[in-house]
This record gives structure tokens, C-alpha cells and sequence, in this order.
């Protein structure tokens, strides 16, 4: 029988939270072993990660459970696409080994993926909460501890226009690991469209983009998963955080237009962007590497600077095709 589902846990030095995991899928796959499969991506871990892995692979003997061991470090993003790459199910879901899951999580998912053939994409809605504090979390553009705020369950939606609306409310919501499960030949498909994926820190909302454009999507009601809201490395590596807002971000949406998403809609998100980025993390780097820093913002001016043109050349083409359908409609009632 041919399975349904990889469960990938990509990880590094945290045999501890790997445990836990484990322990957790080890009760929620239940019932779906013959679906499922497990694979874990031990990125070189320099701790008991391996031990870990043995210890679970000998308690899970009645399920499919494989596991890599880097030969080096690859890093996080090219982890997170080994796994992607490896998954050889007809779905593959990656999940952060530290974050907290519902049991209830795996159920929903395997009814969904039978229930709908050409399903490419599902976004399980979470909550947030404050690592330090403790305290609950949310997007400033949502009301409410609820990551995704449209409803999309039945798998009828338009699967761009729905991405469309996540992505503009939260480019967070659409890159957090655990939270998507993507139709595995069709994120292979995007990973070969774009060969330097793993160089990029938001590539993973380019991946949901590409599957939302080629199938059907379901955004979950309910919450499944919890997101613990820290400070990222690239939010407190100063190099990673001027990549991360004047190249990254910007390269993804070019991405997304590459993948059949409308110019209107990536010139949109890319003003957006240009109005949200950090000037004192342009200034800190220009500070501390002149050189890399100018290099890493003039494509960027240049890029908003054009999105700009773009954007008032298409109201104006918008606003002459109005006129046109106008007059148009005014001539038919004079006949």
C-alpha cells in the first residue's frame, strides 16, 4: 500500500525537544500508521540526536520511520528542503521539532487529503504566543489569536486568491513550518523552478504560493498548532535582517509573479513592503559593511521605484478601461 503522508521533523542539536516530538507523534499517528510515514533530517547534530532517533525508530518498529544524518551542517533552509526533497508520499508535511501539535492535527489532515484528490495545499490555522511572556500573539492586520483569518475547508476556493489574502496579512503565517502541507510533486516542481530556494530565508511562502496556484487549498476553522514567537536569528543578525526586508522578501513576490500571480497584486505587495522595511537596520548595516549594504539596497530602491511607475500606469489603464466600459454601456442605452 502506498502511502498517503511524510511527517518530516527536520533538526539539530535538540535531541531533547526531538524527544518530545516523537513521544507526541508516537501517540497522534495512531490509527494511521499504514498512511504515514516519519523522517527525520539529523542536520550533523554534534549531540544525542542519533540515540534519539534509534530509540524512537526501535518504540515505532510498526511504522515507516526513516532518518538522514547530514555529513555537515547544511543549514536551516537547506534541511527544510531535504526533507521536501526526500518525501517520496504523495504529501509531505514538515514540522518544527518544537512545536507544540494537536493530537488531533493528524486526523484532520489524512480525512482532508483523501477527501480531496487535487488538494496542493492545506494552511492549519494557529495561535501565537510570546516565548518570554507567555502572553498570546497576533498579527496587527487580525483581530484575535488566529493566525489565518479566511475560512477555506471545503476545498472549493480559488487557490490564488486565497494565498493572495494570507500573504498579504502576514508573511509570517505563510512560513511558519509546521503550519503547511504541500502535494509533494508539486512543491518538487517549484524546487526545480527555483534551484536557490535554500538561499533564501522566506523561499518557504514562494513553495505554498507555487502549490496554491496549482491546485486546490483548505485554510482550517480551528487551531492545530501553536507558534512560539521569538526573536528569529535574522531579526537579531544584522546581515540576515537586511537581507531577510530588501532582498528576500522582494525576491519572492518577483517569484510568485514567475509563477502566474498578477502583476497588480505583486506590485501591490511589493510597495507594501517598501513602506514596511526598517531604515535603522539599512542604516546599522551601512554602518558596519558600506559595500554590502549599498549593494543590497539600490536593486531594492530601484525595484520599488518601478513598482511605483507600474502601479500608476496600471490604475491608469484600469481607470481608462472604466471610462471605456462606461461610454460603452452609455451608447447601448441611447440605441
Amino acid at each position: 500500500m502506498n502511502k498517503l503522508l511524510t511527517i518530516a521533523i527536520p533538526t539539530y542539536n535538540r535531541a531533547e525537544l526531538l524527544d518530545k516530538q516523537l513521544d507526541w507523534l508516537s501517540q497522534a499517528i495512531r490509527g494511521f500508521e499504514l498512511e504515514c510515514e516519519i523522517f527525520v533530517s539529523d542536520n550533523c547534530s554534534t549531540d544525542n540526536t542519533q540515540d534519539v532517533i534509534k530509540k524512537w525508530q526501535k518504540i515505532l518498529s510498526n511504522i515507516t520511520f526513516k532518518s538522514q544524518r547530514n555529513s555537515e551542517n547544511l543549514g536551516v533552509m537547506r534541511n527544510i528542503l531535504y526533507c521536501l526533497n526526500s518525501a517520496k508520499t504523495k504529501y509531505v508535511w514538515t514540522i518544527g521539532d518544537d512545536d507544540p501539535i494537536q493530537n488531533r492535527a493528524i486526523p484532520y489532515v489524512i480525512h482532508k487529503l483523501k477527501q480531496h484528490e487535487d488538494l496542493s495545499l492545506i494552511f492549519l490555522n494557529f495561535s501565537g504566543h510570546n516565548k518570554i511572556t507567555g502572553e498570546p500573539v497576533h498579527p496587527p492586520t487580525i483581530v484575535g489569536n488566529r493566525w489565518f483569518d479566511v475560512d477555506s475547508e471545503d476545498g472549493c476556493g480559488d487557490g490564488k486568491a486565497i494565498f493572495e489574502h494570507c500573504f498579504s496579512k502576514s508573511v509570517g503565517a505563510v512560513i511558519f513550518l509546521t503550519a503547511t502541507v504541500y502535494r509533494t510533486d508539486i512543491v518538487k516542481q517549484a524546487l526545480q523552478r527555483w534551484p536557490d530556494a535554500a538561499n533564501n530565508w522566506i523561499s518557504l511562502a514562494y513553495l505554498a504560493g507555487y502549490c496554491a496556484a496549482n491546485g486546490s487549498v483548505i485554510v482550517t476553522k480551528e487551531t492545530f498548532l501553536e507558534c512560539v514567537v521569538g526573536v528569529s536569528y535574522w531579526q537579531k543578525e544584522p546581515k540576515s535582517a537586511l537581507l531577510m526586508q530588501y532582498k528576500h522578501i522582494p525576491e519572492v513576490i518577483l517569484k510568485l509573479e514567475d509563477s502566474g500571480y498578477s502583476k497588480q497584486f505583486c506590485r501591490r505587495m511589493l510597495l507594501q513592503n517598501g513602506k514596511e522595511v526598517n531604515l535603522k537596520v539599512f542604516f546599522g548595516a551601512l554602518r558596519r559593511w558600506p559595500m554590502s549594504a549599498i549593494k543590497t539596497v539600490v536593486p531594492f530602491i530601484a525595484l520599488i521605484g518601478l513598482s511605483v511607475v507600474d502601479a500608476m500606469y496600471l490604475k491608469k489603464l484600469g481607470l481608462l478601461k472604466l471610462r471605456k466600459l462606461l461610454l460603452n454601456n452609455f451608447k447601448k442605452k441611447e440605441n
